[in-house]
């Protein structure tokens, strides 16, 4: 991660939670914890964060030149560090999903972002919110379109609490999606903006492809997102990692959920 981008995540952290610790944000930035205590001074020095021992504390309210609202939930940013090659496995096989000319929607995260790389070598028609996404495939052949609303630094991705966000003018044959967690309860999500721009992106695809690394997926609960998106009855395809434990497989298959296991270099069906 670029030391810019470790930045911001930084600043994100602290903008949603207040204060973290040096350890916190070394694991969230994938680096270690002398390069932190390097990014907090130097944000401290530039007026942009209290440091204190042990971690950092954001600004005060009226410290602030601007104060931007947050959606709750992990930093695009930080979730790009975990897990990044069984991400890499699992979006080559979403990608392999698709025929050129297709029509398909992806949602923005750190899971659906890792297709970029398989999906510069397609020509398919493509409505997505991930801002980073559409930057990847803008000089690909790929046909890219946005809707409208606005970007939300910290999932990088664009979002409209309108419904006339041209979202509805947009039919796929899929939606690829990932989320922060998978239990009982269903696909979980962290803020209800986000759930409320998902169902949108719902509403306009024939599929649901969920795009989930196994450690987020739990028989027992307990991974994250506090708030349901959907039942595991409506995921059509879920795309995970052989790490996938027998009792989550379980839930799933009760759900008469499809499940695709990937690999390094196996694109194929488990």
């Amino acid at each position: 991660m670029l030391e810019r981008q470790r930045h911001q995540l930084i600043l994100d952290a602290l903008e949603e939670r207040g204060y973290a610790s040096v350890r916190e944000l070394a694991d969230e930035a994938a680096a270690s914890e002398a390069t932190l205590r390097r990014d907090l001074n130097k944000l401290a020095e530039a007026g942009r964060l209290h440091k204190l021992h042990g971690g950092a504390q954001a600004l005060a309210e009226d410290e602030r030149a601007l104060a931007r609202p947050q959606l709750a939930g992990y930093s695009f940013l930080a979730g790009r560090e975990q897990h990044p090659r069984e991400k890499q496995w699992i979006a080559r096989r979403a990608v392999a999903l698709c025929a050129d000319g297709d029509a398909i929607i992806i949602n923005g995260g750190s899971s659906t972002f890792m297709m970029a790389d398989a999906l510069r070598a397609r020509q398919l028609n493509i409505l997505t919110n991930s801002f980073p996404l559409a930057m990847e495939l803008v000089d690909s052949d790929n046909r890219i379109s946005l809707p409208g609303g606005e970007v939300h630094r910290k999932q990088n991705i664009i979002l409209s609490a309108f419904d006339n966000d041209g979202t509805a003018n947009y039919v796929g044959s899929r939606l690829f999606m990932g989320t922060p967690g998978i239990t009982p309860f269903g696909v979980m999500e962290s803020d209800p903006l986000l759930i409320q721009a998902e169902r949108k992106l719902r509403r306009q695809a024939q599929q649901l492809v969920v795009l989930a690394d196994s450690s987020k997926i739990s028989a027992q609960g307990g991974v994250g997102g506090n708030l349901v998106f959907c039942p595991l009855s409506d995921i059509d395809v879920l795309i995970t990692d052989a790490g996938l434990d027998a009792a989550s497989r379980e839930m799933l298959e009760a759900a008469d959920v499809a499940i695709l296991l990937a690999r390094e270099g196996d694109e194929s069906a488990a």
